[in-house]
């Protein structure tokens, strides 16, 4: 049969049909993340979120290559057009700086309608691995980690989508995103605080407070006491972790300048 848009054989009478069936299962998703693996060294990011997708549809929790995997897979696909989204902003800001001589209103139009396209193409990006952490990763992950991890993916996304679209739209985003944020940090201090996953929330909420909410104070506060926290902390981690956090707090030290300099 089916279930979530991946095959699944039919379970019959005895354990050895079951045990073959869960064993066809765990080398598919062997096979999924080893192409996910190569579809990221080939820069072709949708072919990552497919294959990403389907290991979802399995309906049990990701471990946490997979669970890092899936991370890289939506970030990647949705930068490549968030890149082209600038881009054309960019263009057509200028073009609308132009004197009313100067200015082309069917470029103009023509550049407008392309940028509300790529806004298009990202809102439905987003909203994608949204609908997926809310149906399949969510109900699935329940250890405080992955908790902390997915409430800040979607905390995440729902900045992008502050971004763009009406001002309706973007307010609705922010407030979902702050919401999630707040989620993740309400489980994440349960979490010892030099946590790679801790500090990446501490990282990505401070982002949204500075360039979502306006609020550089807040955000650089915010940094500060996630990198003071995590200083004592990092002798107790493994040595994969402390190297993630100490790159993570790296880029936390480098955001300390929250809102310095700016007009």
């Amino acid at each position: 049969g089916a279930r979530g848009g991946v095959y699944m054989e039919r379970p019959t009478k005895g354990r050895g049909s079951g045990r073959a069936a869960s064993n066809a299962q765990q080398q598919r998703r062997r096979d999924l993340v080893f192409h996910a693996k190569m579809a990221e060294q080939a820069q072709r990011y949708w072919e990552m979120v497919e294959a990403l997708r389907e290991i979802v549809a399995l309906g049990t929790e990701l471990n946490s290559e997979e669970r890092n995997l899936l991370s890289l897979a939506y970030k990647h696909h949705i930068e490549q057009r968030r890149a082209s989204w600038k881009t054309i902003v960019r263009i057509e800001g200028c073009e609308q700086l132009k004197s009313c001589r100067e200015r082309n209103e069917v470029y103009l139009n023509q550049i407008t309608k392309y940028r509300e396209r790529l806004e298009a193409e990202m809102s439905e990006m987003c909203n994608e691995i949204l609908a997926l952490l809310d149906s399949h990763i969510l109900p699935n992950n329940k250890s405080k980690e992955s908790i902390v991890f997915y409430y800040k993916m979607k905390g995440d996304y729902y900045r992008q989508l502050a971004d763009i679209g009406s001002e309706e739209a973007r307010g609705r985003a922010r407030d979902n995103s702050l919401q999630c944020y707040k989620e993740a940090q309400s489980t994440a201090n349960e979490l010892p605080p030099a946590h790679p996953v801790r500090l990446g929330l501490a990282l990505n909420f401070a982002v949204f407070c500075d360039e979502i909410l306006k609020q550089p104070d807040v955000a650089r506060n915010m940094a500060k006491d996630a990198f003071a926290d995590a200083i004592a902390g990092l002798d107790t981690l493994d040595d994969d972790s402390k190297k993630d956090s100490t790159l993570i707090m790296q880029l936390i030290r480098d955001r300390l300048s929250f809102g310095n300099g700016r007009g």
